[in-house]
């Protein structure tokens, strides 16, 4: 079988202690993708490993965090810059969470706390008219349930972004800029599993916010529309590096 070329998953923060026991984010995104291990590539920018050229690989993705993009820290804003190049150079990109955040901070946007709080457990995402002709939204329902557990938002999606989905508590729940960079805020990798673990693990911030964290986990439910993103992000990738690869070069002089 001939090889095919790999997707970067860019690494900004690792699960919660009581969840290390399933791996990094990275092997939770593989899975939930359906890429072979042979199919991926890793790169750790909160330990400052150098991020490569985009050059040869399919697709990025990057991952979720507990960090804070408001923070600035340094591996985040020179992260935020490799993003901006890459998105602008037309190689297909989905940011999850933090990466969601970093992708609309790199490009203009604005992140802060969220206004209505802490939204962790289930949530129900709904679709604006646009993501029903999206390359990667068009086949999921209208409203469909997904895994999210956050603090911060985009409260300004970059110039020239289009929102395609939101919740009851985040009115930019999904963005698309251009045609191949996508940002999610909810976590498409998430497993039931994976989202209880996060409700036990956020619980003094979710009574400080005014939730029960008993009612949230017992409403946690399957997700499988949204863990879907990521296969047709894969798909759509594919599809395009095909095409990238078979253009013929121009000469600039």
């Amino acid at each position: 079988m001939t090889d095919r070329a790999p997707f970067l998953i860019v690494e900004t923060g690792h699960p919660v202690g009581s969840l290390k026991r399933y791996g990094r984010f990275p092997h939770w995104i593989r899975v939930a993708a359906g890429l072979a291990a042979r199919e991926v590539a890793e790169v750790n920018a909160v330990r400052g490993e150098p991020l490569p050229a985009p050059d040869g690989v399919a697709g990025v993705i990057v991952t979720g965090s507990a960090a804070f993009v408001t923070d600035r820290a340094e591996w985040s804003e020179r992260t935020a810059g490799w993003i901006r190049e890459v998105v602008q150079e037309g190689t297909p990109l989905l940011g999850i969470c933090y990466g969601h955040q970093l992708l609309a901070h790199a490009l203009g946007g604005e992140v802060d706390y969220n206004p209505a709080g802490r939204e962790s457990g289930t949530v129900f995402i709904d679709l604006h008219p646009p993501a029903f002709e999206d390359p990667i939204f068009a086949a999921l329902p209208p409203r469909f349930p997904a895994q999210a557990t956050h603090l911060q938002t985009v409260l300004r999606p970059p110039e020239g972004a289009t929102v395609l989905a939101r919740s009851e508590q985040d009115a930019c729940h999904a963005f698309r800029w251009g045609e191949h960079a996508w940002g999610v805020q909810f976590h498409p990798e998430f497993a039931t599993h994976h989202m209880r673990g996060y409700v036990r693990a956020r619980a003094d911030c979710l009574r400080n916010h005014g939730r029960c964290p008993r009612t949230v986990a017992r409403e946690v439910s399957a997700a499988p529309q949204a863990r879907q993103l990521l296969r047709r992000f894969v798909q759509h990738a594919r599809g395009q590096h095909g095409i990238r690869a078979g253009a013929p070069r121009t000469d600039r002089g």
